[in-house]
């Protein structure tokens, strides 16, 4: 089932991206973050109420998808959005480095056995994806092996989506300079000293070929079954709210309903 959501961030299917024409800096009008923090409030209020109808029906699920790069932003926008979602209906799944376990089969196997079951949210903080962006970013795989695996990507969400999964893809669109000062701030409060990563460092030079990766990736990957959502992310109140918007608009548009009762309340007695 499709689901029409508004929204100025969505990636058409069979849009040609760039990546220097998208918005990092909107703030969707709001005066303020506080403002802003307002509105996401309701939202989160909102899909409590939804996500707590999609666990009991059972009958669909939703896989979050978050992508972008290094300090974009993926576990606050976790953090942030699904503050006060019960944790029994929704998992985190991150994918890094294949294990040796993992490297035997193919790409996408380690990713099929996260996919959410019905009544449940999986958010995915790195994806599927990664193993094609980075082996691209590295040349380790060629132009057509590139092209091959997004065509398996398709093949794999829209075999979800049959089986009723809702899928949303999210790309945090940070700026250069707004990675610099998030690295820069990491760098000067020992109490995120934590965070640092040389790996983080070693990949800022070649963020001309992760931009041309996730061109390709945006351009080629989103459908009607699974789109992507280009979300500027210089303001992280910002991001979090458009987030969540889309969010509140694909659960409702799920029309989803409480289970019908097993028992007659009514010849219930304490």
């Amino acid at each position: 089932m499709h689901i029409k959501i508004k929204s100025p961030w969505l990636i058409k299917p069979d849009t040609k991206v760039k990546l220097s024409k998208l918005e990092t800096k909107a703030d969707g009008g709001f005066n303020s973050p506080e403002a802003a923090a307002a509105v996401l409030v309701k939202h989160q209020r909102k899909l409590q109420k939804l996500q707590e109808v999609l666990y009991a029906s059972q009958q669909r699920s939703v896989l979050i998808v978050l992508q972008g790069m290094d300090t974009a932003g993926k576990d606050g926008t976790i953090s942030h959005i699904f503050e006060g979602i019960n944790p029994q209906g929704c998992d985190v799944a991150s994918f890094k480095v294949p294990t040796p376990l993992e490297a035997r089969h193919d790409f996408l196997w380690r990713c099929h056995a996260k996919a959410p079951a019905k009544g449940m949210i999986v958010v995915f903080n790195r994806s599927h994806y990664e193993q094609v962006l980075s082996p691209q970013v590295h040349g380790h795989l060629s132009g057509k092996e590139v092209k091959e695996s997004l065509a398996q990507i398709n093949q794999f969400e829209q075999m979800l989506a049959d089986q009723g999964t809702l899928i949303l893809k999210f790309f945090l669109n940070i700026s250069r300079e707004e990675q610099t000062a998030r690295l820069k701030a990491r760098i000067d409060d020992p109490k995120k000293h934590w965070k640092l990563s040389a790996g983080d460092f070693a990949e800022r030079k070649f963020w001309p070929q992760y931009a041309d990766a996730y061109e390709d990736i945006l351009s080629e990957t989103s459908k009607k079954h699974a789109p992507w959502f280009a979300i500027p992310a210089n303001h992280k109140w910002y991001r979090n709210l458009a987030i969540s918007e889309v969010l509140e608009q694909a659960f409702e548009g799920m029309k989803l309903e409480y289970p019908k009762p097993t028992v007659d309340a009514s010849t219930l007695t304490l």
